[in-house]
């Protein structure tokens, strides 16, 4: 009887299993961070809540929502966005409070000004100057490639008579 391997069971078992193994992750709903005890009680408040969240940058992360990220920074923002609403601060409002505190850099999409323009801007460069990096080094190297070594100049009336005599004779 043939062995079968861990990879084979695992895909025997999936194609056993059929699409529902394989759409169920799609169909869960997504893991937010945030925990039951941040949680409003009044739903259009924490709608609110979230929907703010979502547009504000955990400033450990960098790359997440603080609707998204389990960093304690990210929770402590959380909850001051649920404490302004709270005291009857408007969604700009909240927004603004936050940006006070912690910079532009805090929303995901910072607006374009002066003070950001390094975030958006910056990764523009840095590819253009990746691109003309590589550019100057294929120049370079097609140039070494096809030129091979330098040009020299033909030889004299004597290294020609100096050259066949050492072919002719084979030693210096």
């Amino acid at each position: 009887m043939a062995r079968t391997t861990p990879i084979v069971a695992a895909l025997i078992a999936v194609t056993l299993a059929g699409p529902p193994l394989l759409v169920s992750p799609l169909l869960s709903p997504p893991a937010w961070a945030v925990q039951p005890d941040e949680m409003l009680s009044d739903p259009a408040l924490e709608a609110r809540a979230r929907s703010i969240s979502a547009h504000l940058r955990c400033l450990v992360c960098q790359n997440q929502s603080i609707d998204d990220s389990d960093a304690d920074l990210a929770k402590d923002l959380r909850i001051i966005v649920r404490e302004r609403l709270k005291a009857g601060d408007s969604d700009g409002e909240v927004i603004d409070f936050v940006v006070r505190r912690y910079g532009d850099f805090v929303l995901l999409r910072p607006p374009f000004k002066g003070a950001t323009l390094v975030l958006w801007i910056g990764p523009a460069l840095i590819a253009l100057g990746g691109i003309a990096a590589l550019v100057a080094y294929l120049r370079h190297n097609r140039r070494s490639a096809v030129g091979g070594a330098p040009k020299a100049a033909p030889l004299t009336a004597e290294e020609q008579r100096r050259l066949a005599k050492l072919m002719k004779d084979g030693a210096p």
